[in-house]
């Protein structure tokens, strides 16, 4: 019996009282979450993981994702930047390997970490059929369905899968055209094998199946977005819309069988349309878990693309989005090296964190961390920085001569000026 049957039955489950403690919530406030479908706990049989909740009324949580491409296979790499992101306080992570032997680098990088690790297998299957027969068009459905399996077998917690590409999206893509192309590989090779071979996406046309093979190896789902838009002027265009309606239609029927489930989108996206594309992904889908890519909110800021979805990720989570994934300086740019990683997780953690201050009202730790500056108490500014290590290497590398002060204002430093004259401790 799944998490989702358990939920329903009334069953706190053991991964539920660890969840509720983490987030300072009520177990059952979790049950009722699982149960209705807007919280998911990616676990699998295969391997444990420490356990970490997604959806409404929990922390928002940061994925951070590593994996060769087809110009760079350095496996060790991709192993560190794993380690890398877990200490970096990345929630989840997910391998997206292209380049090299795609089924040892899965199984080290799993084996590197104890986050839930996702995966998009339609890379793997289309890397395949392009490595075995010389095309991705000639890969064969069955193909496509035993990696699924063979995926989750490796302990794989939750996939992206890109089951809203079909001929109602693709038609309206074709009518309305793109400025920026498609550019998320999964869209983009279903779409070619579609067109190609003139069938509808197996994975929306077998869809029933995909569920039995999900839920036998308890696989979270996470309805991929390939449509999702490559440049802000496609924000909110009608293949994306298109797909968004497919995948929310197909989430309630996962949850129906019994198969956890969460929504990715938009992708490139501007500001003023934040708002508006997370209330509509809830309200259409039933307030299932929103997986926020992105948003990259300006498309001109390549080089500090970890900024500009720093902007877009926390506004997204103070509309309400559950799940955020990391972008890189690299992005657009380059596969991502391990500090690209590291300061890429950081970034997603404070925009996590700012729209968790919104949403949540969750202002403790800013609370703690404004007393002790108003104190000069630099021993707790250290314990409360999102990341010590380099809030003490900048403080260390231009030390004052009072202790008590910093070289900004050094003798002049406000604080100790008013502490004199006034008592702000309550």
């Amino acid at each position: 019996m799944g998490l989702i049957e358990e939920a329903k039955r009334g069953i706190i489950t053991e991964e539920m009282r660890i969840v509720a403690e983490k987030e300072g919530v009520d177990p059952e406030f979790i049950r009722r979450g699982v149960a209705s479908g807007r919280i998911v706990m990616p676990i699998s049989p295969y391997r444990e993981v420490e356990i970490c909740g997604i959806g409404e009324g929990i922390r928002t949580k940061v994925n951070a994702s590593v994996g060769t491409s087809s110009d760079i296979v350095d496996v060790d790499m991709e192993v560190e930047k794993a380690k890398v992101a877990q200490q970096s306080g990345a929630d989840t992570l997910m391998e997206l390997s292209t380049g090299g032997d795609l089924r040892e680098i899965r199984r080290r990088v799993i084996e590197a970490t104890t986050l839930s690790v996702g995966s998009v297998p339609l890379y793997e299957a289309f890397i395949e059929a392009i490595r075995k027969k010389g095309a991705a068009v000639l890969m064969e459905e069955d193909d496509l369905f035993r990696i699924i399996e063979e995926q989750a077998k490796m302990g794989t917690n939750f996939m992206a899968i890109h089951t809203g590409v079909n001929w109602m999206t693709l038609e309206r893509l074709k009518r309305h055209g793109r400025y920026g192309g498609l550019c998320s590989r999964g869209g983009a090779f279903m779409s070619a094998w579609m067109l190609h071979n003139e069938k509808e996406n197996p994975l929306y046309s077998e869809f029933d199946y995909l569920l039995e093979i999900l839920k036998e190896h308890e696989v979270t789902l996470s309805c991929g977005n390939g449509m999702r838009a490559g440049a802000v002027h496609d924000s909110l265009d009608r293949a994306q819309m298109q797909e968004l309606i497919i995948n929310c239609e197909l989430a309630d029927r996962a949850h129906e069988f019994g198969v956890q489930t969460i929504i990715e989108g938009p992708g490139h996206i501007p500001i003023n349309h934040i708002e508006a594309n997370v209330r509509v992904m809830k309200e259409m889908s039933g307030h299932k878990p929103f997986y926020m890519l992105g948003p990259v909110v300006t498309d001109i800021a390549p080089g500090y693309d970890h900024v500009v979805a720093s902007i877009g990720a926390a506004m997204s989570s103070a509309a309400g989005a559950d799940f955020i994934c990391y972008v890189t300086p690299a992005e657009h740019l380059a596969l991502p090296n391990v500090e690209d990683t590291r300061l890429g997780v950081i970034c997603a953690r404070i925009a996590a964190h700012a729209g968790d201050m919104v949403k949540l009202g969750k202002m403790d730790m800013d609370l703690a961390m404004g007393r002790a500056r108003r104190d000069l108490d630099w021993a707790s500014q250290m314990k409360y920085a999102i990341d010590s290590t380099t809030a003490r290497g900048i403080r260390a590398s231009r030390y004052p001569e009072d202790p008590e002060v910093c070289t900004m204002c050094g003798e002049y430093c406000a604080l100790k000026i008013v502490r004199e004259n006034f008592d702000f401790s309550r």
